[in-house]
C-alpha cells in the first residue's frame, strides 16, 4: 500500500481516470505513454499466439500496476500483449515522464514499483509451473470452484475458462462433461454450476474418479 504522502506526490503527478468495460488499454505494438494504478475493477492480461490461442497472463486488480506497462516505460518498449478492461475500472493514470521522474527522485515509490513487478514474476513463475506440471482437469477444477459463488454457479462461459487455462474450447467442453458424469457439476446452456464442492476439490488436488477420461 502507498502511504499518505506518496499517494499524495502520485495524485498530484497524474490524474484520475473512468475507463469503461471492455476498453482495450492496449495491444501488441502500441508504445506505452503512461502508468497506471488500479483503484478499483480489474484488468485482464492476455497474449495470443500464432495459431489464434489465448493465454491469461494475469489480471490486475485494486492497488496492483501492470508490469508490461513498468518495463515497457523503463526500457521503452513496445507492448507484446493485450488488455482489457474486465469490469468498470477506476484507475490513477500517471503520464510516463512523471512516472520516470518519480522513480529516480523518489526511493518510496521505487521500492513499491518494483515490489510490484516482483509480486507479478512470481506470480507468472507460478503459472508456467502450473501450465508445466498441473493436469488440466486439476487447473479447471480449481478455477471452477474459484469462480463458483455462493449458490454455486459458475459466471464464465467455456471459451473464457479455455482462454483463462492456456487451452481450446473444445477441451474445457470434455472436461466438464466428464465433470458432470462425476457429478460435480451440472450443465445448461450458458450455465455452469457446481453441485459437489467436495468432489470439485478432489479433483482439484488431482483425485477424480475420471482421472484420463476423456483426456485432453
Amino acid at each position: 500500500m502507498l502511504d499518505p504522502p506518496l499517494g499524495e506526490r502520485l495524485a498530484a503527478a497524474g490524474r484520475r481516470v473512468a475507463i469503461p468495460v471492455g476498453t482495450v488499454l492496449f495491444r501488441p505494438g502500441e508504445a506505452c505513454d503512461r502508468w497506471l494504478l488500479v483503484l478499483s475493477g480489474s484488468v485482464r492480461v492476455t497474449r495470443t499466439d500464432r495459431a489464434g490461442r489465448t493465454l491469461l497472463l494475469y489480471r490486475v486488480g485494486p492497488g496492483e500496476t501492470c508490469i508490461l506497462t513498468t518495463t515497457g516505460l523503463i526500457e521503452g518498449v513496445a507492448y507484446d500483449a493485450e488488455a482489457v478492461a474486465e469490469t468498470a475500472v477506476e484507475a490513477l493514470a500517471v503520464p510516463g515522464e512523471a512516472f520516470l521522474r518519480l522513480l529516480a527522485e523518489e526511493p518510496r515509490f521505487r521500492r513499491f514499483a518494483f515490489a510490484a513487478s516482483a509480486r507479478r514474476i512470481a506470480s507468472l513463475m507460478a503459472l508456467v509451473e502450473e501450465l508445466a506440471f498441473d493436469e488440466l482437469g486439476a487447473r479447471l477444477a480449481r478455477r471452477l470452484l474459484a469462480l463458483a459463488g455462493t449458490d454455486g454457479v459458475v459466471s464464465a462461459t467455456h471459451e473464457r475458462l479455455a482462454e483463462d487455462l492456456a487451452t481450446a474450447r473444445e477441451v474445457v467442453s470434455r472436461r466438464l462433461k466428464a465433470f458432470k458424469r462425476s457429478g460435480f457439476v451440472r450443465l445448461a446452456r450458458g450455465r455452469i454450476a457446481v453441485t459437489d464442492r467436495a468432489g470439485l476439490a478432489a479433483a482439484a488436488a488431482g483425485a477424480s474418479a475420471e482421472e484420463g477420461a476423456d483426456a485432453s
